[in-house]
């Protein structure tokens, strides 16, 4: 019988269309029934028109269901995905620009620090109420993969108080051993490691290769690579000091810690801006706005163009079509996954979510036990995992003083900001994000009214230490257009290259 996979938040086109891609390359599973359901109607149409016809095209028994209505995508679904932004652009703004005001430069601001603590607001609420619906008219036992941010407190709220399975999906672990490998100069998958710790701050703590222990070939691999050298400062100097790489990139690993975004006069020292993940200021929303504004023009073309054919299609390493493959047919799957922690890293909260190797086959999970994370990076965890709990408990209960209480105990924010402009920043943004935040509406009267009375402490006018500008579409496909010559001239080049090779040895077969 054809599973159902339900995706909530399907209007983001491309990673949608991705992931139903992965999973239609399962033989097993080139039936499955998915249900899109979105709040924006436009996208969801756009990404549905998109799905039918590479299904059609391919001639597969998949069918692609569609509705703005989330009873009825779930009814009897066996999986759920949730990509969902609660909030969109409009509120990611905020995230990012108030917190300035004050001093806090965030690049990406979707985990932790003030626009993750604020995202976790407007998400968990929304979260639960899937929840509650997957568990009326989903298949029982439907197993929920979350892949929208902020991951730690997402799945910790659905875990603690959602009643149905959950687990916290990511592509950080296999891009830090991505990094590794070409750091390295060995292939991308040729190395066994294990990584533990928590969503965006886990920890390398045994890398092989062939065998062979190369955990202590890392750091000097890194300082000598042309580009890591470059790009990756943080994380070079974390692992100095730390002895351990980290997962995410140099712009996200900054703004989990105290050190490198406090004084903006320096942050420029610590980062790159030759690709915004390595520490522009606000790089992230800057490019979801581009690639928004791109996929409104592009959507047009794609449907002119003839669909992919499935078969030619390398299916990428997003684990959710990877899980869906091991539970369904029992071929044993292994990843590091964001769950419960109970005994697997004893060294940090057994109540609080990690992210770590498990085991995915027909039986379900399984999860090894790591032990102990070494000592610097279970402390750096832990200073996370406290404002994080502070942060998961405020959104579920609307509690604001435990929100300040979570924003206070922030590591950057705190290294940036008094107990004063905490009150007063945290109080800016819940008026502004009043209309997702249902939980506090009580509270949000009471901070309009200090607002209007109080001397305002956010007062620096700044757009961050490097920030650049949102670029047009046309600027997006002129770039597009110069790496595609180049791309070309390149191709060409290495044609001409062999062709000159084999002409010697045609004149020799010759003789």
């Amino acid at each position: 019988m054809a599973i159902k996979v339900a995706v909530i938040g399907a209007g983001s086109i491309g990673f949608t269309r991705l992931l139903m891609h992965d999973i239609l390359t399962v033989p097993e599973l080139r039936d499955t029934v998915f249900s899109f359901t979105d709040i924006n109607q436009k996208n969801l149409d756009m990404v549905t028109q998109l799905c039918r016809r590479d299904v059609t095209h391919n001639k597969l028994p998949a069918k692609v269901l569609s509705t703005t209505n989330r009873r009825r995508a779930l009814d009897g679904a066996d999986y759920v995905m949730n990509v969902a932004r609660v909030g969109g652009l409009e509120a990611f703004q905020l995230d990012i620009d108030i917190p300035l005001k004050y001093g806090v430069d965030q690049c990406v601001g979707d985990t932790l620090c003030a626009g993750g603590l604020m995202y976790a607001q407007r998400s968990i609420p929304a979260l639960l109420d899937f929840c509650r619906d997957i568990r009326e008219v989903a298949r029982p036992g439907a197993l929920l993969l979350n892949y929208a941010n902020p991951m730690a407190m997402n799945t910790w709220a659905v875990d603690t108080y959602g009643g149905v399975p959950i687990l916290g999906l990511c592509h950080g672990v296999e891009g830090g051993a991505r990094m590794i490998a070409r750091a390295l100069g060995v292939p991308d998958d040729s190395l066994d490691y294990i990584c533990a710790g928590i969503n965006h701050l886990s920890w390398y703590i045994q890398v092989r290769h062939e065998g062979r222990d190369v955990t202590g070939d890392i750091l000097e691999a890194l300082e000598r690579h042309p580009v890591f050298s470059k790009t990756q400062k943080v994380r070079i100097d974390l692992m100095k000091r730390f002895g351990y790489f980290c997962t995410e990139s140099n712009g996200h690993t900054s703004e989990y810690l105290p050190w490198y975004r406090k004084r903006p006069r320096e942050i420029r020292r610590w980062i790159d801006l030759r690709d915004w993940i390595h520490g522009e200021t606000g790089g992230y929303l800057r490019v979801c706005i581009e690639g928004r504004n791109w996929f409104e023009t592009e959507v047009p073309r794609w449907l002119a163009e003839d669909p992919p054919k499935l078969d030619d299609i390398q299916r990428s390493t997003e684990h959710a079509s990877r899980i869906i493959e091991a539970l369904e047919t029992g071929r044993t799957y292994r990843g590091h996954f964001n769950f419960c922690n109970g005994d697997t890293i004893a060294n940090l909260p057994p109540d609080c979510i990690v992210e770590a190797p498990a085991y995915v086959d027909a039986n379900g999970l399984s999860f090894p036990r790591v032990g102990e994370l070494p000592m610097a990076c279970a402390a750096a965890c832990t200073a996370n995992v406290i404002v994080q709990r502070m942060g998961m408990e405020a959104a579920v209960h609307g509690d604001a003083d435990l929100l300040k209480l979570a924003m206070l105990h922030d590591p950057l924010v705190g290294a940036v900001c008094n107990p004063p402009e905490v009150w007063q920043m945290t109080d800016e943004m819940l008026v502004a994000q009043a209309q997702w935040l249902p939980q506090y509406a009580v509270e949000v009267p009471g901070a309009k009214k200090r607002l209007a009375t109080e001397k305002p402490l956010g007062t620096k006018k700044t757009q961050g230490a490097a920030r650049l500008k949102v670029r047009s579409v046309a600027e997006l496909r002129k770039r597009r257009a110069e790496a595609e010559r180049l791309t070309a001239a390149d191709k060409a080049a290495s044609a001409s290259t062999a062709a000159r090779k084999r002409k010697p040895g045609k004149k020799r077969a010759k003789k």
